[in-house]
């Protein structure tokens, strides 16, 4: 099921990591298309981000929104369950030890 089209690549694959570390399976379409702007119209070069199971929309959309606002102003950090480093709000693994951030944490 398509869920949307990205504004570019690297905002396409971003979300597709934030769904990925939620465990929603997602794939991200036409990454190469780009090129052939011009000769296909421009809203069909656009790289769009498909859901494999219809059922994860509403909260695929609800992460995506989070992932595309940015936490609050004043969100107090996090820390890793697994290696104990302390992270900001916006961050959603550990850069230390690469373990996704625990729902419980925020």
């Amino acid at each position: 099921m398509r869920l949307m089209r990205a504004p570019n690549l690297i905002i396409g694959q971003h979300w597709v990591n934030v769904l990925a570390t939620a465990g929603i399976a997602c794939e991200l379409h036409n990454r190469y298309l780009n090129g052939a702007l011009g000769d296909i119209p421009a809203d069909q070069c656009s790289p769009e981000l498909w859901l494999v199971d219809e059922r994860d929309e509403a909260m695929a959309r609800k992460l995506i929104d989070a992932a595309s606002h940015g936490p609050a102003a004043g969100t107090p950090g996090w820390l890793c369950r697994q290696c104990g480093e302390t992270l900001e709000a916006q961050f959603t693994v550990c850069w230390k030890c690469g373990t996704a951030r625990d729902p419980r944490d925020g």
